[in-house]
């Protein structure tokens, strides 16, 4: 018998051997799941079984409404779930002919809550399957064998062997078991950071802490943030709620909460986001913690129509009103949705929230200036909500080897932080596993996580912390123009280019007219006008070089008036366009206001860091097309300053297109903690591959079994 959860898991692992031939193992999670839920739930409820079956056959006739009558039973049962079946695992082995119809009896006995549960795994079609390969009978007795009460297996074991197996069935199916949760030593560096400052908070009689995770796979971070809780306080009341997509991992969340005594209620189904099916299930509610490991580098297409119109039609009365990440990576949504759940500041008379949420590295620096992940890093910085940013090691996830990145966030700053965010670098913290799973061959001890929580707590620079005001986030993009300079020169060479012109081009294609005579004529117009356009700018001189696009534009209307062709717009730039070459000698090209037009390949763009003395947030949205009319009076100066000192000098005929000025955040984070390192010398490297021959040599004399040195 196992005697611990590792045991229970190889056990249970054993088990879904048996189901080889009616199922391939990728199918197995679809009996091995249900199985074992519903094998907990009977372990559970064992011990006041008979009570509960004897207050049923009291009352059952008696016409109670079924919220009484649950109340009843569940008092019984001493859970917030009861079944009245006199069927347990042990008795439908022991009775086993009808063993199909049994376990179907013995499910719709549950409790309603708990029915619910259940029939989110749809398992009632796999014990038919079951039955009729006779695989049931053999599955439910080996299930028999395993004690999964709470004395043998607590709650947080059950949630380990939860989320192996599924890591397990995940790769036998070939899938990502990232995408369901999250290493503990992970969660206990999320929580450990997450509640660090609150101990005494906690203990205050009575109170009431919600804690919400958006994208909950099993509980895994509600379970141990619950855990961390109890420990270090009395009397608190917690609220555990989260919000999942996916069957199996809602339905494992759901049971682990009504076990636990939670109110899965508060566990909900659908896609937080939402895609049109469902939605944000929680959309009046706060809460004073949260965390969360959303998807990070997966499209959020299917969520993309709700979204948007969310954006565009609420902006921040909604969630996404800061911006839009791009298509390919929704991580900074779900930041973005879990923000506006944040109770009310303390100075506003709420208790505040503090959000931990793991990412990767796009969220610190991924688009540019004016872009929607960088106006979110803004909206976030500027709001002094940014409290810390811990870089973790690689290799700690079971689907993907990245670095990723734990943020903390939070509308209640201590004093000594408000408008300060710290960076961690605990790249380094971490152990080599025995055996690798999956893509996780690293893991952080308690010890490392007790140091990194140290460092954070204490709050001051060393080696692997460093503190930055918020305005050291925070740049201006300038877009620099250059003027637009061309000469013009009516060559075989730069005439061949107008041919390459589309507007040009276009003059000899049909209007797509549905008689194919007159589509026919068309083109052929068209093609004679291409021609003698043509002839008629081979009359100008083709030994004269233009150094003024006017007197070029004057001398081609000449040509075209003497050819009686009159020229559009769009033709009359096609011309200049390919016959001009950039000639920075030349005069500059002009609008008709007389305007310098500028050169889009000359255009340039320069970084400004944005001055300390400039009050946060600044004014105006967080939209890159927002009114730039009260942003500008407060920038342009150090602008300025920065054109005449460090521009100015080098090309003085540059100047900025205000319209285009954009204000940045990015957070590099492994700039600021890069060290140099000078490259080896020269001599140990030659060394090294003198060593690497001798050894291939030595190698290729072991095979060939002659002798090459």
């Amino acid at each position: 018998m196992p005697d611990n959860h590792t045991d229970h898991i190889n056990f249970i692992w054993t088990i879904a051997n048996l189901l080889r031939g009616p199922y391939r193992p990728p199918q197995y999670r679809k009996v091995m799941l249900p199985m074992t839920v519903l094998k907990r739930l009977d372990s559970v409820l064992k011990p006041t079984k008979d009570k509960v079956i004897a207050k049923y056959e009291e009352i059952k006739d008696e016409g109670y409404p079924q919220k009484t009558l649950d109340k009843m039973l569940e008092k019984e049962a001493g859970h917030k779930f009861y079944n009245t079946s006199p069927l347990t695992f042990d008795k439908m082995v022991a009775a086993h002919e009808n063993i199909g119809q049994d376990l179907k009896n013995y499910i719709k006995s549950f409790s309603p809550n708990a029915q619910k549960i259940i029939e989110r795994f749809k398992f009632e079609a796999e014990i038919d399957k079951l039955d009729e390969s006779n695989r049931l009978f053999k599955v439910m007795k080996e299930f028999a064998k395993i004690d999964l009460s709470p004395d043998a297996v607590s709650n947080l074991q059950m949630g380990y062997i939860f989320e192996e197996l599924i890591r397990k069935f995940n790769e036998q199916a070939n899938e990502e078991a990232g995408d369901y949760f999250t290493p503990r030593e992970v969660i206990r560096l999320m929580t450990h950071s997450l509640y660090a400052y609150d101990d005494d908070f906690f203990n205050t009689e009575g109170l009431v802490v919600k804690i919400y995770d958006p994208t909950c796979g099993t509980g895994g971070m509600l379970s141990i943030s619950e855990e961390y809780i109890h420990e270090h306080s009395e009397g608190l009341n917690i609220g555990l709620f989260g919000q999942e997509y996916n069957d199996e991992s809602w339905a494992i969340c759901a049971a682990d909460m009504l076990i636990k005594g939670e109110n899965p209620e508060n566990i909900k189904y659908g896609d937080t986001l939402g895609d049109g099916k469902t939605e944000d299930q929680f959309p009046d509610e706060t809460f004073h913690y949260m965390l969360a490991n959303p998807p990070y580098g997966v499209e959020w297409k299917p969520e993309e129509d709700v979204v948007k119109n969310e954006y565009d039609k609420k902006g921040f009365n909604g969630r996404f009103g800061a911006g839009l990440p791009p298509i390919n990576d929704g991580s900074l949504l779900f930041l973005q949705h879990m923000i506006s759940k944040m109770d009310r500041p303390p100075e506003k008379g709420g208790r505040g929230s503090r959000i931990g949420i793991v990412f990767n590295g796009s969220p610190l620096f991924s688009g540019d200036a004016g872009s929607g992940p960088s106006n979110i890093r803004r909206w976030i910085i500027e709001n002094d909500w940014l409290e810390t940013i811990i870089a973790m090691p690689d290799q700690l996830f079971y689907n993907t080897g990245i670095y990723t990145y734990i943020w903390i966030v939070t509308n209640r700053k201590e004093e000594n932080r408000k408008g300060k965010i710290q960076l961690i670098n605990a790249v380094d913290y971490y152990e080599k596993m025995s055996k690798s799973l999956g893509h996780k061959r690293n893991e952080i001890s308690d010890d490392q996580i007790d140091e990194i929580t140290r460092i954070y707590g204490a709050f001051e620079e060393n080696d692997h912390s460093k503190i930055f005001s918020n305005h050291e986030f925070g740049y201006i993009k300038l877009t620099v123009e250059r003027p637009l300079r061309l000469n013009f020169q009516v060559t075989p060479e730069r005439l061949q280019k107008l041919w390459e012109e589309t507007s040009f081009k276009n003059l000899a294609k049909s209007k797509k007219r549905k008689d194919k005579a007159a589509r026919k004529k068309e083109i052929a117009e068209g093609e004679q006008l291409q021609q003698s356009i043509i002839d008629a700018l081979s009359s100008l001189d083709t030994g004269y070089l233009y150094m003024d696009r006017e007197k070029f534009l004057d001398d081609v209307e000449e040509a075209m008036k003497k050819a009686d062709i009159k020229l559009k717009a769009n033709i009359k730039k096609a011309i200049w366009k390919a016959i001009g070459e950039q000639d920075q000698n030349a005069e500059i090209c002009r609008d008709s206001k007389g305007n310098p037009e500028s050169d889009t390949d000359l255009r340039d763009s320069e970084n400004i860091p944005l001055p300390e003395d400039i009050s946060l947030p600044l004014p105006y949205g967080y939209d890159k097309d927002s009114d730039l009319s009260e942003l500008l009076p407060l920038i342009k100066p150090y602008c300025e300053a920065y054109m005449k000192e460090e521009v100015l000098p080098h090309v003085p005929d540059a100047w900025v297109d205000w319209d285009r000025t954009r204000i940045g955040y990015e957070i590099p984070i492994n700039r600021h903690f890069y060290e140099y390192k000078p490259p080896r010398e020269l001599s140990e490297i030659e060394s090294d591959i003198k060593s690497i021959e001798r050894e291939i040599v030595d190698s290729l004399a072991e095979i060939t079994g002659s002798n090459l040195s």
